[in-house]
């Protein structure tokens, strides 16, 4: 009876210390919001865009330092561009390795366009309403407001994610809670350029990223609010088009009705792409997907309905494609125009005919669809309107033999990774994130972003999640980028759920 009531005693203690250690960690968390604060300030403060490699060093040797200061053994890798940091903390018997993957870069910047404080001095805005405060970290006495947000370049895409997994190790740490595993991190410093070199790092040092799971940890939480596990990525390729007219700006008076122009040329190019619908026209644009399983349609009907306040959210009132939700629509390839380029407008415009147009396209890419071969699939198309693909800019003689003259070029691009949402380790997965959140999380078969995931799940072929923590409408990439605090609070427990999961 003594043996049998020990062991009820044990089962006890299993049953409640997940919810103790998330308790210690809420209330060490609650005690130190200032701290945490203070360090992702810090490290927003640093400037990240890509292209300046001093300014990555200095990011690289900070992480490493924040690392080392947690027990880690941390090393910067050189690469081809910013330099990735490679870290790795054991745990006393660990029962697994977990590898944790984030990216320290950000998007360019102009700072005219930013509302709130230049974009590397972070600020507090204490709401939306015309009576909203901006606070400096200075400024911030009292209790905190979850809603309040933190606006700065990477405040949510991807630095404050990095902080909410230190902070989880220090309420660990604090808390006598001891990591269930060995964790491994992986700090990119050119995700935003399309890594170039990850690649090649994960060939190369592959053994020591490697773990029985790795958790990219980037992109937006689902709208509803819900934590997001995602269980793939989206891979990427961006082209530009560039259609050239008369070998020199024209008079639109002189020369109007009589001399070609190239911007309308292209837009009539970029209208063909897509049907009224919104459907890619493009020939085989669709082919190679690979179909949804039952699971992964069962995961996404169980995600609540968001469009309708989506919309709400970002001032439309219809869908380009309505024929299905959108978090089908991550599961198929998708076509978008994001920039557009020829003569001049506003105060500076003139009454010309433009010498050439250009268009930059960004290409989604799903599961088993190469980037190569749906570049291949534009430049068809783009023929198929009559035009001639250059691969230079065009000549006299090209010009003299061809009424209408394209170029065509690929911008980087890698491919789409997918992971079973029926493997051991992704029931462990859930129900960690499940128990932390109190209740049901989002499962996303594919996040709707783009990541290097294909690297791991495909290349070092480990089983790769996503976890999302940041706000939806942090206006990554663009001016105003904010993170919403109460999700950097929910960050740090959901990390502290996944360190400590049985």
């Amino acid at each position: 009876m003594k043996h049998f009531m020990m062991a009820c005693g044990v089962l006890v203690a299993l049953a409640v210390a997940p919810d103790s250690t998330l308790t210690q960690v809420r209330t060490w968390r609650t005690q130190h919001e200032m701290a945490i604060l203070r360090e992702l300030f810090d490290l927003l403060s640093l400037p990240n865009v890509a292209t300046n490699q001093g300014d990555m060093a200095r990011n690289a040797d900070a992480l490493t330092q924040m690392l080392a200061r947690r027990r880690f053994t941390a090393e910067i890798l050189p690469t081809s561009g910013s330099p990735v940091v490679l870290a790795e903390r054991r745990a006393p018997n660990a029962v697994r390795t977990l590898t944790f993957y984030f990216h320290y870069d950000g998007q360019p910047v102009d700072p005219r366009e930013w509302t709130h404080g230049p974009p590397f001095t972070p600020v507090v805005v204490t709401g939306p309403a015309a009576d909203a405060r901006t606070l400096t970290l200075a400024q911030l006495t009292g209790p905190i407001d979850g809603e309040w947000r933190i606006y700065g370049r990477s405040s949510s895409d991807d630095k404050s994610p990095i902080v909410a997994f230190l902070a989880a190790i220090d309420a660990l740490d604090a808390s006598a809670a001891p990591l269930t595993s060995t964790v491994r991190v992986i700090l990119e410093g050119d995700e935003e350029a399309g890594s170039p070199s990850l690649d090649a790092i994960v060939r190369a040092h592959g053994d020591r990223m490697r773990g029985d799971a790795l958790m990219m940890v980037d992109g937006p939480r689902h709208a509803s609010g819900r934590t997001t596990l995602n269980f793939g990525a989206r891979g990427v390729m961006a082209a530009v088009i560039t259609v050239y007219g008369a070998n020199r700006d024209l008079h639109s008076g002189n020369y109007g009705n009589w001399a070609p122009n190239p911007a309308l040329a292209l837009a009539r190019l970029l209208a063909s792409m897509k049907d009224e619908r919104g459907r890619v026209t493009i020939a085989g644009f669709y082919d190679d997907v690979v179909p949804l399983t039952a699971a992964e349609r069962r995961a996404i009907e169980e995600i609540p309905d968001v469009e309708p306040s989506l919309m709400r959210a970002f001032g439309f009132s219809r869908q380009e494609n309505a024929s299905q939700r959108l978090e089908l629509w991550h599961n198929q390839p998708a076509l978008n125009v994001n920039g557009l380029e020829s003569g001049t407008v506003g105060g500076q415009g003139r009454t010309i005919i433009p010498a050439d147009a250009s268009a930059r396209l960004d290409v989604r890419l799903v599961k088993a669809i190469d980037p190569a071969r749906q570049f291949e699939r534009i430049v068809a198309h783009v023929r198929a309107q009559g035009f001639f693909v250059a691969d230079a800019e065009p000549d006299a003689a090209m010009r003299a033999a061809h009424p209408w003259i394209a170029r065509v070029t690929r911008v980087g691009g890698y491919p789409a990774g997918r992971t079973s949402m029926d493997l051991p380790i992704a029931a462990s997965i859930v129900k960690a994130l499940s128990d932390a959140a109190a209740g049901p999380i989002v499962r996303l078969p594919t996040l709707g972003g783009s990541l290097p995931f294909y690297v791991f799940s495909d290349v070092l072929k480990v089983p790769t999640f996503g976890l999302s923590v940041v706000n939806f409408d942090n206006n990554q990439h663009g001016p105003n980028e904010n993170l919403r605090i109460e999700n950097l609070w929910g960050a740090v427990e959901s990390m502290a759920a996944l360190l400590t999961m049985p």
